[in-house]
């Protein structure tokens, strides 16, 4: 069942569950971000209206600096802004902010821990037809080894929003991981949402869970709807949603493991280095448990629908259920 004390949005299995982009609740939670400190200011790289800081830009035009074709600009540029005192947000997509200009935020960013925001959008497989060049699989990986930098991936528009809001009030570097599909609603306006504290979605009607499903951005609503179907078949699940990567929910990870025979995690992403390889760092110091990974397995994208790239790289909900199966098979 939904975790009742999440308030979750009631319609997340229904066929006309409400969807939108990630992305545009960043660009909605920037405007926010932007009325309630002055010091809010965005930079993008030629990409406004892809990213949806155009809402930004229409509403703080004087705030609104467009950098052009120049992504290792748009870092350097955003990190001198910081040490005057701004709050920065510069965005393009995931594979040209932080892939092209990855050794500008090492040095100039998360090097002089300068709190500027880099939001990487049009991350995944989802991307679709833009094909292989574009659809950004390694973006966790190169964020999250980074000292100083936090890495935050949201399952919906919702908890994008709220993640904006928050990164625009501390005091360090970050990356904002989003989606460009429309994905379904899952939170709501009072769900709650904590960098560094991850949640439990769904959970069994009673008794303990079998199996851990932790998952985070696009694929937490693929997860939830392995979770019910798996349910039927009498197998107990916990689903948790890391929208936090780094800083990880060490103890909310441990505690999940303690409880079921396994561990499944479930990102748009290489398995090499991601989100899962983090949750494995955690359990091998801590508790060791079998585990398996869904993600990409060390393949580029390609050209295609986005659900139809989903299906074939072994990300959708079937290939979550086998996962999961398999690992109940496994022992340590």
């Amino acid at each position: 069942m939904l975790n009742p004390k999440l308030k979750l949005n009631p319609k997340i299995f229904n066929e006309d569950v409400k969807q939108m982009p990630i992305r545009k609740g960043f660009g909605q939670g920037l405007v926010l971000a932007g009325e309630a400190d002055s010091n809010v200011v965005a930079l993008c790289a030629d990409l406004t209206e892809s990213t949806q800081m155009i809402f930004f830009k229409e509403k703080f035009p004087e705030r609104f600096v467009e950098v052009g074709v120049a992504e290792q600009n748009l870092a350097t540029i955003a990190s001198g802004m910081a040490a005057m005192g701004k709050i920065p947000f510069c965005s393009s997509y995931a594979m040209f902010n932080p892939g092209r200009n990855w050794e500008q935020i090492r040095t100039t960013i998360a090097y002089n821990d300068r709190p500027v925001k880099i939001v990487g959008s049009h991350g995944g497989v989802s991307v679709g037809p833009d094909g292989g060049t574009h659809q950004a699989l390694e973006d966790i990986a190169l964020m999250r080894v980074l000292p100083n930098m936090d890495v935050l991936s949201p399952c919906d528009s919702i908890e994008a929003k709220k993640m904006t809001l928050a990164l625009a009030k501390t005091k360090k570097p970050a990356y904002l991981r989003l989606a460009r599909e429309k994905t379904p609603v899952i939170t709501t306006e009072e769900t709650p949402m904590q960098t560094g504290k991850a949640e439990i979605y769904w959970m069994p009607d009673v008794g303990l869970a079998q199996v851990g499903i932790i998952a985070t951005g696009s694929l937490v609503h693929r997860a939830l709807l392995a979770a019910k179907e798996l349910e039927t078949e009498d197998i107990k699940i916990k689903v948790m949603n890391l929208a936090s990567v780094k800083p990880i929910d060490v103890e909310a990870i441990v505690a999940l493991a303690k409880e079921c025979k396994g561990i499944v995690t479930v990102e748009e992403h290489q398995v090499a280095g991601g989100m899962g390889s983090a949750v494995a760092e955690v359990l091998a110091h801590n508790y060791p448990v079998p585990i398996e990974f869904i993600g990409v397995q060390d393949k580029f994208g390609q050209s295609g629908s986005p659900d139809e790239l989903v299906e074939h790289y072994g990300m959708g909900k079937n290939s979550i259920k086998d996962a999961v199966k398999k690992v109940l098979t496994r022992k340590i």
